[in-house]
């Protein structure tokens, strides 16, 4: 007979399952030793007839148990690659919209997937090296531009003539670094965060709406 629940009670009892099969695991004993002219095996100091049981019905329930892991899994599994969210930047299966997710974090396998954060990195370290280059760059000219005008006009610059004074506005406008940005870095950076930001807080919704409204049968 197949029982039928919530992927969220399928999760929390696949969960619980994982931590139940390996308390099983740890706390059973299956070999032990014996002496040939004693009735209890030395670890256990059980008959050998009741560790045989106890042996037995451990293993059984482990297998029992992981057969359970199993059912449930593979029925999460199937329901999340059947099974269609939505949202602004499309639609997605469930499979797909977790593994997304977990790209998008670079969680489990995908630690270094993370291309929007990577990319954001990138261009938003760029762009400031960028502008702290023209900054310093822009600093040294006008420096150079000011002994250009000392050297051209004298300390007292008001009796002279401000006509060689245009050599030197020449020579800083050729000079003058500027930023060289086709994309818009600046921009494109923002709509990076913020598409990223709202596409997994979407993900999490969907995720969490679909996972407490759909039914599997195991």
């Amino acid at each position: 007979m197949s029982e039928k629940m919530l992927v969220t009670q399928a999760l929390d009892e696949r969960d619980l399952l994982v931590k139940k099969i390996g308390d099983k695991i740890a706390k059973a004993s299956f070999t032990d030793v014996k002496k040939h002219n004693e009735e209890k095996v030395m670890e256990g100091r059980l008959s050998e007839e009741d560790f045989r049981k106890d042996a037995e019905s451990a293993y059984q329930q482990i297998m029992d148990l992981i057969q359970r892991f199993q059912k449930i899994d593979a029925a999460i599994v199937a329901s999340n690659a059947a099974t269609t969210i939505h949202t602004s930047f499309g639609d997605y299966t469930v499979a797909g919209a977790i593994s997304l997710r977990s790209r998008m974090r670079g969680s489990g396998s995908y630690d270094e997937a993370d291309f929007e954060q990577n990319l954001y990195s990138k261009m938003k370290n760029e762009l400031d090296k960028r502008l702290i280059t023209i900054e310093n760059k822009n600093k040294q000219l006008e420096t150079t531009a000011e002994s250009m005008r000392l050297s051209i006009l004298g300390k007292d610059s008001k009796a002279k003539d401000d006509k060689p004074l245009e050599v030197v506005t020449a020579y800083v406008k050729e000079n003058t670094a500027e930023l060289v940005d086709p994309l818009g870095v600046q921009k494109k950076v923002e709509e990076i965060q913020e598409r990223r930001a709202k596409l997994l807080s979407e993900l999490d919704t969907q995720i969490k709406v679909s996972n407490a409204t759909t039914f599997i049968e195991i």
